[in-house]
């Protein structure tokens, strides 16, 4: 477990919940992330974090990448169950 995760908290139930989202949907991780962050009527400007040109491809994929009320729905349940995952 990293350091910054306290062996209490829920974060990793949490990430998990939305990694298989992720994999229902034959998503990444990061790419139903950024799909999210684009699907906000008040977010103007999503910041990526590549580090790699790998990374760099599967967040320029995301581009293309559209939520559907089904999968907003299954994030709105995970997010109701872990409201604020503390570290």
């Amino acid at each position: 477990m990293p350091w910054y995760i306290n062996a209490s908290s829920n974060v990793q139930e949490a990430v998990q919940a939305y990694v298989e989202i992720a994999k229902k949907y034959n998503l990444t991780l990061a790419q139903l992330a950024i799909a999210f962050v684009k699907s906000r009527w008040f977010v103007k400007s999503t910041i990526i974090g590549a580090t790699t040109l790998a990374q760099l491809q599967e967040d320029i994929d995301s581009v293309n990448v559209v939520l559907d009320q089904e999968i907003f729905a299954e994030i709105d349940a995970i997010h109701t169950r872990y409201p604020n995952p503390a570290p």
